[in-house]
């Protein structure tokens, strides 16, 4: 899930081909619904994203009580209005009418926490929780922003890998050389330094142990001499998402694929091409294309069926797009990797987001 942030954005306002009364606000590369009249192209407005918890007080100020996601139905979440994908909420609240929001668009003000506003947290189910302990020596994985919120972080041509997103569970591996030892973790865990402590129920060290991953790690941190070495998979199938790729989480058949590698070398973590240095170790998230960076063909390879089961038995979660050779990036503040999500993923319905 990536970061939480409300800011003021400048807006491109585009005609909404199946409603008179509404138009379609731009923001990056993500499109939100809005009545027609209240926004002009150039002008700055308040960006609420998806995966925001709003306060009720703001709820009823937009006119949204009953309207939004969840048991306390206060959460944003992408919906199609007329036919068209609407993602997160263009809105000038009260609480910020005194604001330039020009300058705050530029400054890139937060304003997530002057209006109540946090990230929501998904629950974490019986089989991916667990007893935890401090883990300082983990390598944690970071937030990966979405491309349609920060379009800049790639540079059109430049090399860069596109790798299918899966809907299941990050599993984060450290091997620590030195003292022959492992570290097992969630996403969330993982954010705060936490590691499950073994449990051969616990469906993350089933993931691990079933496919050697522990063993993988080892021999790579032995071919490159690292005193750390974090292998970073998705666990899925039936009974860990709603998305299942003809796995199934509840028997030996459970999924799992890496995504990302990283390693310390000489007392510095570097990110390794997974397919470079664990093709033929352990299964990897299915690489859909490897070559100059086009934004239009990105955004197509994020729908479609997915290519895990070799059968596409059901839509595609999105792609996850890396720079080639791994680089910084002034737009993220990190990394230069970036996620797009499918419209027909973000409005299916009953699904899961369990972390």
């Amino acid at each position: 899930m990536s970061t939480l942030r409300v800011t003021a954005e400048v807006l491109t306002i585009h005609e909404h081909p199946n409603a008179d009364a509404l138009e379609l606000a731009q923001v990056g590369l993500y499109r939100a619904v809005v009545a027609k009249g209240a926004y002009r192209t150039g002008e700055s407005a308040l960006y609420i994203p998806e995966q925001a918890l709003l306060p009720a007080r703001l709820i009823d100020e937009l006119g949204l009580t009953g309207r939004l996601a969840g048991g306390n139905a206060d959460r944003v979440k992408a919906v199609r209005l007329r036919g068209e994908l609407s993602q997160g909420i263009v809105c000038r609240p009260r609480a910020l009418a005194g604001v330039d929001l020009a300058r705050a668009a530029a400054d890139g003000t937060d304003f997530a926490e002057r209006l109540g506003i946090i990230k929501w947290v998904p629950p974490i189910p019986p089989t991916m929780n667990g007893d935890v302990e401090s883990a300082p020596d983990l390598l944690p994985w970071v937030d990966i922003e979405n491309l349609q919120r920060y379009p800049d972080v790639f540079a059109p041509g430049e090399p860069v890998t596109v790798t299918e997103k899966l809907h299941g569970s990050a599993c984060l591996l450290t091997y620590v050389a030195d003292e022959d030892r492992v570290r097992v973790s969630s996403k969330g865990f993982g954010s705060k330094s936490l590691a499950l402590k073994e449990n051969p129920l616990n469906l993350y060290w089933r993931a691990v142990r079933g496919h050697d991953v522990p063993g993988a790690a080892a021999r790579l941190a032995a071919r490159l001499g690292a005193r750390r070495v974090g292998v970073f998979g998705e666990v899925y199938g039936a009974g860990v998402q709603d998305l299942h790729y003809g796995a199934d989480g509840r028997r030996d058949t459970l999924g799992y694929a890496v995504f990302d590698v990283a390693a310390e070398v000489d007392g510095a973590v570097r990110w390794l091409d997974a397919a470079d240095v664990l093709a033929g170790e352990l299964p990897l998230v299915p690489r859909l294309y490897a070559g100059p960076y086009d934004p239009a063909a990105v955004l197509d390879l994020a729908s479609g069926r997915e290519t895990v089961s070799g059968r596409g038995l059901h839509l595609r979660e999105g792609v996850v797009v890396r720079a080639a050779p791994e680089r910084y990036s002034p737009v993220t503040g990190g990394r230069a990797i970036a996620k797009v999500v499918s419209g027909a993923y973000l409005t299916r319905k009953g699904g899961t987001e369990y972390e």
